[in-house]
């Protein structure tokens, strides 16, 4: 009957002294964004957040002048061999 309390007590030991405390970063991040710096929100981010929208958007131009490119392509009547 001993060795039924030792899991109980051992987990607990492992749930609760070794568990990492996690910092709440929400409201730093809620400061930063409602800043009126007259940035964009997609901007606010710095750096990283730039290169993101940077590459957004230039894969969905690319992707729409192919688009556009290959429905050319298709409504252009075929030669007759």
């Amino acid at each position: 009957m001993n060795h039924l309390l030792k899991v109980p007590l051992l987990a607990s030991r492992a749930f609760s002294s070794s568990a990492r405390q996690l910092r709440n970063k929400v409201p730093e991040a809620q400061k930063l964004f409602q800043e009126d710096n007259g940035l964009p929100v997609h901007i606010k981010g710095g750096l990283a957040d730039m290169l993101l929208y940077r590459a957004t958007m230039t894969l969905t131009i690319a992707g729409t002048c192919y688009s556009l490119y290959w429905l050319v392509i298709a409504s252009m009547p075929q030669k007759k061999a």
